[in-house]
């Protein structure tokens, strides 16, 4: 479940300003949502190459170059649209709360 929803989590960082990975991995983290530079890496190359995503190098003093990752005009659209399927989704889940009163068949 959370991998199908992590593209939409890295626009609503991104959403905020630029990010470099390990700020987005942090970001993940604070909100439970455990994942590892691995998974993120291939992700994030995956959406730039789809145009949703920028990057620009910056230096770093504590060690190489950073690369720091922005939405686009197009990472801005899909995040809208991603967004209104969640709010979707999370709907019909929750239509589906035990109080409701859809009869149950044995």
């Amino acid at each position: 479940m959370r991998k199908g929803v992590l593209e939409l989590c890295i626009l609503r960082i991104l959403r905020k300003g630029e990010a470099y990975t390990s700020d987005i991995v942090d970001a993940l983290k604070a909100v439970d949502l455990l994942v590892v530079e691995g998974t993120i890496y291939p992700l994030l190359t995956r959406m730039k190459n789809a145009g949703t995503l920028t990057y620009r190098w910056a230096e770093s003093s504590s060690g190489p170059p950073r690369k720091y990752y922005d939405l686009t005009l197009e990472g801005e659209a899909l995040l809208a649209e991603l967004e209104a399927a969640w709010d979707q989704f999370v709907s019909s889940v929750n239509s589906l709360d035990s109080s409701s009163s859809t009869p149950r068949t044995s």
